[in-house]
């Protein structure tokens, strides 16, 4: 199977360099999935109903959320109403939604997707993500009732990506990292046969603090003080992710590749 994952969808700008490459990149590579990571979508601050729909719109086939997951306000409702739409495992128990689902995929296989959010450097303490997957990994094995799996996990520390991923090998197809919006350079298939990357980087404008508009940040961090809100960057757009390939059979990865097209970092993805 072939499986195109998307970082963080990082404002306006983010979203239609999105809903404009999703087609293009579905037909040249012969995409059979795609997940985005959509949840800066909206002003860098969330996803709203009418921005989630137009995502999908354009050919994704699962969105997932994150800390910011009901930031617009909105989305408290449609994420009910839409299943496609994931926010995370291990968030308050009483939010609405779901953190895991099984959907379709072309002919007629299965695809489980899940997001979790970590615990360190965060700024509010979440359940355990470790135990909260391992729970649903349990419950779809590889080979078994699904053909490939992928784990998104959120969160700040690179440490503890790295250990998610290693938790999950050899039981998902992908664990892959969202949240800081900077790509890093460790695509990879672990020893047990996990395509992972720490982080997938960001769908936005990298002449900017993390896809912010940069003026406002860099004073915050000169000064110690705040004088605007932050705004999502609008300049050229990179558009950042991870390409993967899995063998139905097994739900193991196959190939890995790190995704970069077009604006500054453009120069990966599969030939």
């Amino acid at each position: 199977m072939k499986i195109l994952f998307l970082g963080d969808v990082m404002g306006r700008g983010g979203r239609a360099a999105v809903e404009r490459e999703i087609p293009r990149l579905r037909a040249a590579w012969k995409l059979d999935f795609v997940v985005v990571n959509g949840e800066n979508a909206t002003g860098g601050m969330g996803l709203s109903a009418g921005h989630a729909k137009a995502i999908l719109d354009a050919g994704a086939d699962v969105i997932t959320l994150g800390d910011h997951a009901f930031d617009q306000k909105d989305m408290f409702a449609y994420v009910e109403q839409e299943p496609r739409i994931l926010r995370p495992l291990n968030y308050a128990k009483a939010a609405p939604g779901k953190g895991a689902r099984v959907f379709n995929a072309a002919g007629g296989r299965k695809v489980l997707v899940a997001q979790v959010l970590g615990q360190v450097f965060m700024k509010r303490p979440f359940d355990d993500p470790f135990s909260a997957i391992d729970g649903v990994l349990r419950q779809y094995p590889l080979g078994g009732l699904v053909q490939a799996s992928l784990v998104d996990m959120h969160c700040e520390a690179t440490s503890e990506k790295m250990a998610m991923g290693h938790f999950c090998d050899g039981r998902a197809s992908v664990v892959v990292g969202t949240h800081t919006h900077v790509p890093t350079a460790d695509a990879m298939i672990l020893p047990g046969g996990t395509a992972y990357q720490t982080d997938a980087g960001m769908c936005g404008d990298y002449h900017s603090v993390i896809g912010m508009k940069k003026d406002e940040p860099m004073r915050r961090f000169i000064t110690g003080m705040a004088k605007e809100r932050f705004e999502p960057a609008m300049g050229e757009v990179t558009v950042s992710g991870l390409y993967i390939e899995t063998d139905d059979r097994t739900g193991k990865a196959t190939r890995v590749e790190m995704v970069r097209q077009g604006g500054r970092l453009a120069a990966a993805g599969p030939a």
